[in-house]
């Protein structure tokens, strides 16, 4: 049962300025059963505007609005708020809402949409999250603008928000005006990224440093890409070629490839050649003799599944997509890049590359329909504006500040922990994510620019699922108590 009540904009104006835009959020009352009780909560969605101080001529003209950025905040009841930490959340895309992370894993509801094999069919249902990680720390999911319901004022350009600085500083400043408008800045901080929202999570660690003097208390990285030279397949860079090996081999495991050997065993063997021998391959280029090139394809076709001549004829350079496309052609099936372990038809099976990923297909439907059945029936937010689920609109995203190098982030964060020792960082990663392979984010970690001493302030999680290892019943379970763990500041 859910009490309804309309707060009234922190920013309100006066009746003159009836065009300006103002905050639209709407406050509603909660309770979810948890296994040692009831949690009550307050819930808050809506837009809140951000604003851009203007001068002119040296002179003061007061804040412009310039986006409106939708969020949805829970609060749990307390005696003294102030004490509980509070996760800012959202995901990646770029052009994605926070709509996954909020659904499928840290937020008090939850979708239901089954799973491989076994996936429901439309309307879909929601349920209660009693693993939800309110049940430690009071959460904002925040959506960038063009994603959800977020927008740019009338008369604002959308390309100043769609890229990588002007992304930080938006996202930023949500951050900055939801923790002082509610009184936060004591409590315990932490962001919650998943995927290119990894990469946002470690420029905002450093940014809200220098901009704001905010220091976290921790950022969680699921899927991270941290360096992208790590993941893109383009002329002269093999690294990605080693970085996605283990993955690859992951997968062929799955879709019983690799015959009847433990995934650890598959893992480690793939490992340990990503790590060895493969780059050496890689690096030799024309200069294998015919022998050392046919030795090299009979062992990447050992460990991928795929057959040593067509991995001869890539240049022993299987490129993510080429490999899903490959894998079980011969039961005309593609695989999935989000999650691996999805498989689904295609328009024929002659393709290079396949026409949609079927574990992105899987997932959005159910998604769509829950947030915008939720916002509605539960949060008691409604908009005419179509909730960008994950959209293109952001296109082209601008990295202006990595022009003529790949985009890298290692550095902010590393700077971020030097400045701030006491700051914790946690790495989830799914061993079937073609995406960002967790090979490539356990490579990148390693050279993060920190010394010895704070080392122990990095952890990691594995899962036997996808980019989205909330998906995977086992998954979310362990990842939503080791999450809990690491905002409660617990070892382990």
């Amino acid at each position: 049962m859910a009490e309804t009540a309309q707060q009234p904009p922190d920013n309100a104006e006066p009746a003159a300025a009836a065009t300006e835009p103002t905050d639209d959020l709407v406050t509603t009352r909660h309770t979810i059963a948890l296994a040692d009780g009831e949690l009550s909560y307050t819930a808050t969605a809506g837009r809140i505007v951000l604003r851009r101080e203007e001068h002119t001529d040296d002179k003061f003209d007061g804040a412009k609005a310039t986006a409106e950025v939708f969020v949805t905040a829970y609060t749990a009841d307390s005696e003294d708020p102030a004490a509980r930490p509070v996760t800012f959340a959202f995901n990646g895309g770029p052009g994605s809402s926070s709509v996954w992370l909020h659904l499928g894993l840290l937020g008090p509801r939850r979708v239901l949409m089954g799973d491989v094999g076994a996936l429901l069919p439309p309307p879909y249902a929601l349920a209660d999250n009693a693993q939800t990680l309110l049940r430690h720390s009071d959460l904002v999911f925040i959506d960038p603008v063009s994603t959800g319901y977020s927008r740019p004022v009338k008369g604002e350009k959308p390309k100043d928000f769609h890229g990588y600085g002007g992304d930080i500083a938006s996202v930023g400043e949500v951050i900055r005006l939801w923790t002082s408008r509610n009184g936060r800045w004591m409590s315990p901080k932490y962001l919650c990224g998943e995927s290119y929202g990894t990469t946002r999570a470690a420029g905002l660690a450093r940014h809200l440093q220098e901009r704001y003097g905010m220091y976290l208390n921790g950022v969680v990285l699921i899927s991270a890409v941290l360096d992208f030279g790590a993941i893109i397949f383009s002329g002269g860079n093999d690294e990605p070629y080693a970085l996605y090996l283990p993955t690859y081999a992951a997968i062929a495991h799955y879709h019983g490839k690799l015959a009847d050997r433990p995934l650890r065993d598959v893992l480690t063997a793939a490992e340990a050649y990503a790590a060895g021998d493969y780059p050496q391959v890689l690096a030799r280029g024309s200069r294998l003799s015919a022998a050392e090139r046919t030795a090299a394809a009979e062992r990447l076709a050992e460990l991928t599944g795929l057959s040593a001549d067509y991995l001869d004829r890539v240049n022993l350079r299987p490129e993510h997509i080429r490999f899903l496309t490959e894998l079980l052609r011969d039961r005309r099936l593609v695989v999935g890049r989000i999650d691996g372990r999805f498989t689904g038809w295609d328009t024929d099976y002659g393709r290079e590359s396949w026409s949609a990923d079927p574990s992105m297909s899987a997932i959005t439907g159910p998604y769509t329909a829950a947030l915008n059945h939720y916002v509605r029936a539960e949060l008691d937010y409604s908009s005419d504006l179509p909730y960008e689920i994950l959209t293109d609109r952001v296109r082209p995203w601008s990295y202006a500040e990595f022009e003529n190098q790949h985009v890298f982030v290692l550095d902010k964060l590393a700077a971020a922990m030097r400045t701030n020792p006491h700051m914790r960082v946690h790495v989830d990663c799914g061993y079937y994510d073609a995406a960002t392979p967790y090979f490539a984010a356990e490579h990148a970690v390693a050279h993060l620019d920190i010394p010895p001493e704070l080392a122990a302030n990095v952890s990691y999680g594995y899962y036997e699922a996808g980019h989205m290892m909330y998906l995977h019943e086992p998954s979310r379970l362990a990842q939503a108590e080791r999450l809990a763990r690491f905002v409660s500041a617990t070892p382990g």
